[in-house]
């Protein structure tokens, strides 16, 4: 699993990565939303956490723009000002869960591991089909 963080408190960021990668897990980190789909253009990312409050391109217009990159990509939104419509506007665009900072390491690795199980079994349902559809001649 490679994880993306995204968020301009440059703090998060790092103790973010220290924490996941003392237990193995590959981690990326973007200060802008900008930083973020540059790096998303050469880099296999399978979960982002994306603040929705960030100078510049703000969460909804990242999400946005991930999901153009590649539609896989599971994101869970982070925001420390809690809204209702921010919420709701992040699910409708694509993204797969919401959380309100500050936020536990536990809780962001067990969103990233749900997060990751669902990109998975998504990725066999597709190979599956394809499959099928050789069998068949599709």
């Amino acid at each position: 699993m490679k994880i993306m963080i995204v968020d301009d408190e440059q703090r998060l960021l790092y103790t973010t990565k220290k924490l996941f990668s003392k237990i193995g897990i590959d981690v990326l980190t973007a200060s802008s939303g900008e930083d973020a789909l540059r790096l998303l253009e050469s880099e296999t990312v399978h979960v982002v956490f994306l603040d929705i409050k960030m100078p510049g391109m703000d969460g909804l217009k990242v999400l946005k723009e991930i999901k153009k990159i590649n539609p896989m990509i599971e994101v869970i939104m982070l925001t420390g000002h809690a809204s209702l419509e921010a919420a709701v506007e992040g699910i409708r665009l694509g993204a797969a869960d919401y959380l309100i900072k500050p936020v536990s390491m536990k809780s962001l690795l067990g969103k990233s591991e749900e997060a990751f199980e669902r990109r998975k079994k998504l990725e066999e349902k597709i190979c599956l089909a394809r499959s099928r559809n050789v069998v068949r001649g599709d």
